[in-house]
């Protein structure tokens, strides 16, 4: 069958060129998916009162957020990566029905998400703080998340279709419109600007939710208007457990990976707030300002997995290797500039937050020590990418559990022991990253051996 000019470049294009071309368009779009999670806490910190108790609310129910990131991304990579593979392999039809599947499961994602937030929130919240006015505002923002999330779980599958056929500019485009939506609103519906009334904390979570449905919204007319390769009829949207099947055998360790860092944070939320609830808000506020480092890698990700996949398809040796060459190579240039900007601009950083002495000081002294891991961090990120790509679900399972909580939750925890109540030995505690990084980087290059075998065995 015959291939569309945007399909045929993932099989003809050079592979540096390529990786740029796709890459560069998908790290603006993780980077600005980093928006939602820091627009908001800056917003909120700076409310004229309770800004820093608003801002420990969000932390609070950021892991919650993160998991339904991590289901809506994680079925859209498994979606992305058996899509790319269909293409490659030239089966316009199946591709069609792995889309279709897609599209259900996304249904079924949003169902479940809408029940949580009517009836889940406050359990949840109850389980990290005893703090009434805490709780009150991470249910009230929390709850608007989860029952209007119909924008961040379909975007999510959306943007895998459009960067899995070779549009990533589009996918890109449909976020910048929800981030500056989101930007925009924040001030507008916290603050009570322009005749809106003042809805504090639940405004974020309104402009959260708004700017998202408009990243939905345009990655959904993207796709019916470029994707012309895949068929939108309704008869691809019958779940098929085949397909399924095959989209979580590629996508559960990547929801995985995604769910571990909500797991690993509220874990640590538990954890830290045995020593301060400074603690907490100091690491809530670092981990978001870390996202733009680690979602750039998360993004080049996005587009090492399609592109070896592709080449898989194609049963092309030489596009993996150079596939996996540039992958690693251009996410660690990007984890070392990363380093540089967090160890300079760490004071910076901290200040947009209005934050108390002791919380500021707090986050400065966590963004100087765990930014030190991010080398390591992004060699594990590229790492997931190739095992993705080339079948290796249980390696990239087995990574995601070493570096978000095998060598984290206990570590912390023994360390946080350690430092007891006393804040002025927090640094302790934070080195628990760099050691979970190098150790898991480490477990990652035997891992890579394994598949290597794979590539071998593949013909020229």
């Amino acid at each position: 069958m015959e291939q569309s000019p945007e399909t045929s470049k993932m099989g003809s294009m050079p592979v540096p060129k390529l990786m740029l071309a796709t890459g560069i368009p998908m790290i603006l779009s993780m980077v600005l998916q980093a928006v939602y999670n820091i627009v908001d806490s800056a917003f909120v910190s700076n409310m004229a009162e309770n800004g820093e108790a608003a801002l420990n609310a969000l932390t609070l129910a950021f892991p919650m957020q993160m998991l339904m990131v991590a289901i809506g991304i994680g079925t859209g990579v498994g979606t992305n990566v058996l899509l790319s593979k269909r293409l490659g392999q030239g089966n316009k039809d199946g591709a069609s029905r792995v889309a279709g599947n897609g599209i259900f499961l996304a249904i079924v994602i949003y169902v479940v998400f809408l029940l949580f937030g009517l009836f889940g929130v406050r359990f949840y919240i109850s389980t990290q703080t005893t703090n009434p006015l805490i709780f009150d505002m991470a249910v009230s923002y929390l709850r608007v998340c989860c029952t209007i999330s119909v924008g961040i779980v379909f975007f999510a599958i959306y943007e895998k279709m459009l960067q899995a056929a070779g549009h990533s500019m589009y996918s890109t485009i449909a976020q910048i419109a929800g981030a500056v939506t989101n930007i925009v609103l924040d001030p507008i519906m916290i603050y009570g600007l322009l005749g809106c009334p003042a809805f504090g904390v639940v405004g974020a979570a309104y402009a959260t939710v708004i700017g998202q449905c408009v990243s939905f919204l345009l990655a959904l007319i993207f796709h019916l208007k470029v994707n012309t390769e895949i068929s939108n009829r309704l008869r691809y949207l019958k779940p098929s457990g085949r397909i399924i099947r095959e989209i979580y055998a590629i996508g559960l360790p990547a929801i995985i990976a995604q769910a571990l860092m909500s797991v690993m944070t509220y874990g640590l939320n538990i954890i830290l707030i045995t020593i301060s609830e400074s603690m907490v808000t100091a690491y809530g506020l670092y981990y978001k300002i870390q996202q733009f480092i680690l979602f750039a890698a998360f993004g080049l990700r996005d587009a090492i997995t399609p592109i070896i996949s592709f080449s898989h398809g194609m049963r092309n040796k030489a596009r993996i290797k150079e596939g996996i060459k540039y992958g690693m190579l251009y996410t660690l240039v990007i984890m070392l500039v990363g380093t540089v900007l967090v160890e300079v601009l760490a004071g910076p950083f901290s200040q947009v937050f209005g934050l108390s002495g002791e919380t500021q000081a707090l986050c400065i002294s966590a963004m100087r020590i765990i930014s030190i891991s991010f080398v390591f961090a992004g060699a594990n990120i590229a790492f997931q990418g190739v095992f993705q790509a080339l079948d290796g679900g249980l390696e990239s399972l087995i990574l995601s559990l070493c570096r978000q909580l095998i060598f984290v939750l206990p570590v912390a925890w023994l360390f946080a022991r350690l430092v007891r109540q006393a804040v002025a030995g927090s640094w302790l505690v934070w080195t628990t990253f760099p050691i979970a990084e190098l150790v898991s980087v480490l477990i990652a290059c035997l891992l890579m051996r394994r598949i290597n075998k794979r590539i071998a065995a593949l013909g020229a």
